[in-house]
């Protein structure tokens, strides 16, 4: 067996070439056609919403203030400014059509497969082999949760970036152009400002310098054949580098690593990261010995794939201790035949290294595992098999139509699996039953099943699953808000008061449950001890708005109008963008019946500013801009507004805001603005 790809025999270089641009045509198309149904899915709850659908910045498309948003936000506990700028685009180009974001993803899927496959080349000059993992990689069912989610964009843009910069340093190393180095260099940096995970490539480049690269001026990686015995034995490369001169010459990419571990440890301190009591070390280790056997096994035989899988609080140690040995043993085993087939230890140091930031160590969220996680680790584990399979196939001489026969019933079967797990994510009632039916003790997924189900009218069916969640997480603080939150829409107000009191007992420093609880308190009248929850969210989280929203809502409603101005201009001080409070703060300043709180010109910005972050769709803030522009005296505009917004409202069947609407109009035909009294009548 011959390890060296430089001893492959190799075509005519331009049947090579045309072979190759083939492949890489075959690769793109194949890709999209099974991908294509993604067309016809529609956004989803979990993340899509921070990412997207509710996001008002990004929905604005691409502007100064969301590129100067995107650099210096932690939003979503996230510094990943690239990827909100790509989402921004989309918005730009696509609005909010579902289908479009994520046939992104797939073009973006495509590309890398072709990527991955020019690389292989150029790293190994091995065609076919290269063509296989790369096909591998692009139609395994475990690529899906990556490309089918719309806001898992940064797996596949990071991706791209990561193989661009992979591809520029193999030329580097080839040709040894300057230019190719600092484009990798670049590459790289636009990988972590997609996404974070990429910090370990600098490693990765130290692998592939050992192999196929051959960079290492003493090692035992380069293969010749003896003339004199006939034996294989080590021959380095003269006038390669070694090891430490190729260590420093990586600088920049290490220096690149971590200021992106410190930015994304900066977004994660306080919302993400779990700490040593609430996950302790046996635990986390325990956990990331069990997941990297289990994306093994999902790899060889990808069934139950889910869309999060739960962080147990108990690990089966006979499994842990299965799994390790495995591990070790799959390490002692590629250790000892890195001389004859050096793949496999590269490929094995891929997939463990790249790995590393998400593996559970750092215990961010509370999963366990995620499907995304394995979208670029996994390439190692198929270059590592497909390269054995040439070997042993070269061994045993088994001919060439028999490989691909082989080869074929694989990727078809691939391509199949990948149909059937794309048709969970066509919305979210699909998506989170089947996480629920796939896994056990999984709340996470009931308390989503819950909430899918409640928003299609299915409310007997959402209260199963909000149970069920709470059942299973007895000490979860979201499993009580949910169910708290939907009996109070019930109109269960004293069970969703003792639900919300719960909460707050298990994590007292929960904002979101504040809120929540001070909101319930004030639909009971209990205006003094709501304000009190809504101060104490405002404490525990002083940079976000709503507490001060809510506030402001409260004291409009208790007569308090100029004391709700103010928390309503704090709020939009902490957020130019929080719709809600723009609205409401516009509609005060324009049609308050006390004339010392009214600011017409005010009104008019801060009502223009909410109607474009609405896309001029919302017959609300329209109503709003209308009543600002008859408070300036612009009655024929304020007239203009007032008819689209009627318009709109009976397009989207609300008699009630289009009769409302109408009765404003009327006044603006006389010339005359909008007066309204807000205390104990809020506007909806």
């Amino acid at each position: 067996m011959r390890s060296d790809p430089r001893h492959d025999r190799q075509p005519a270089p331009a049947v090579a070439a045309a072979s190759q641009r083939l492949i890489c045509l075959l690769l793109a198309l194949v890709t999209l056609v099974i991908y294509c149904p993604v067309r016809r899915h529609g956004f989803i709850l979990y993340d899509d919403g921070d990412y997207i659908t509710q996001n008002h910045i990004v929905q604005q498309g691409l502007t100064w203030a969301g590129v100067k948003w995107a650099f210096t936000t932690f939003f979503a506990s996230n510094w990943h400014p690239l990827t909100w700028l790509s989402h921004m685009l989309d918005c730009e180009l696509f609005g909010l059509d579902p289908g479009a974001h994520h046939l992104v993803n797939v073009l973006f899927h495509a590309a890398n497969a072709v990527l991955l496959f020019v690389l292989l080349v150029r790293l190994t000059g091995a065609t076919w082999a290269a063509a296989m993992v790369a096909a591998l990689f692009a139609w395994h069912p475990l690529r899906v949760e990556s490309v089918a989610w719309a806001a898992e964009r940064k797996d596949v843009l990071s991706s791209f970036f990561e193989l661009l910069s992979l591809w520029c340093y193999t030329r580097h190393a080839r040709e040894n152009h300057a230019r190719d180095f600092y484009l990798a260099v670049l590459c790289f940096a636009l990988a972590l400002l997609a996404k974070p995970m990429p910090v370990t490539l600098p490693c990765l480049l130290l692998v592939l310098d050992w192999w196929p690269l051959g960079r290492f001026a003493r090692c035992d990686l380069r293969f010749a054949i003896s003339t004199q015995s006939g034996k294989r034995r080590a021959v380095p490369e003269a006038g390669a580098p070694g090891f430490w001169r190729l260590l420093l010459e990586k600088w920049p990419f290490f220096l690149l690593a971590a200021g992106s571990c410190v930015m994304t440890f900066l977004a994660q301190r306080t919302a993400s990261i779990l700490s040593l009591e609430q996950y302790p070390w046996p635990l986390r280790i325990g956990n990331a010995l069990l997941s990297y056997a289990r994306y093994l096994l999902k790899t060889a035989w990808p069934a139950d794939l889910a869309v999060m899988y739960p962080l147990p609080e108990h690990l089966s140690w006979l499994l842990v201790a299965a799994s390790g040995a495995g591990l070790a043993g799959v390490s002692w085993l590629a250790w000892r035949t890195r001389q004859r087939q050096p793949y496999l230890l590269a490929g094995w140091l891929w997939y463990l290294g790249t790995l590393v930031p998400v593996i559970g160590l750092m215990q961010t969220g509370k999963q366990a595992m995620a499907d995304r996680y394995s979208y670029f680790p996994v390439i190692g584990i198929f270059l590592a098999v497909v390269w054995l399979a040439k070997d042993i196939a070269a061994q045993f001489q088994i001919k060439g139509r028999t490989l691909a026969m082989g080869a074929g019933l694989i990727l078809a079967a691939s391509a199949w699996m990948t149909e059937q797990q794309l048709s969970y994510w066509r919305d979210d009632e699909s998506l989170f039953a089947h996480a629920v039916a796939v896994t056990r003790d999984n709340a996470a997924a009931e308390i989503n099943l819950g909430i899918a189900l409640e928003q299609r009218g299915l409310l007997a069916e959402a209260l199963v699953h909000y149970r069920a969640a709470l059942r299973l997480a007895p000490d979860s603080v979201e499993a009580h808000n949910n169910l708290a939150n939907f009996l109070d829409a019930a109109g269960q107000t004293g069970a969703a008061l003792d639900l919300y009191q719960a909460a707050l007992r298990l994590n007292p420093n929960a904002p979101l449950a504040h809120c929540n609880l001070g909101t319930l308190l004030l639909k009971l009248g209990r205006f003094d001890e709501a304000m009190r929850q809504y101060q104490e969210a405002a404490r525990l989280q002083p940079d976000n708005p709503p507490p001060y929203y809510l506030m402001g809502k409260a004291l409009l409603r208790h007569g308090q109008t100029a004391e709700a101005i103010g928390q309503f201009r704090h709020a939009v001080a902490l957020d130019q963008n929080d719709l809600q409070s723009l609205a409401f703060l516009a509609r005060i300043l324009a049609a308050d019946e006390n004339p010392k709180n009214r600011d017409g010109a005010a009104a008019v910005a801060l009502a223009e500013r909410a109607n474009i972050l609405a896309g001029g769709t919302q017959p609300f803030i329209l109503d709003i801009l209308a009543m600002a522009l008859a408070e300036e005296g612009r009655f024929n505009e304020a007239q203009l507004t007032a008819r689209k917004a009627q318009d709109l409202a009976a397009a989207a069947k609300l008699p009630d805001m289009a009769a409302s609407i109408r009765q404003h109009l009327h006044t603006y035909a006389g010339g005359l603005p909008y007066r309204e009294a807000f205390t104990n009548s809020l506007p909806k």
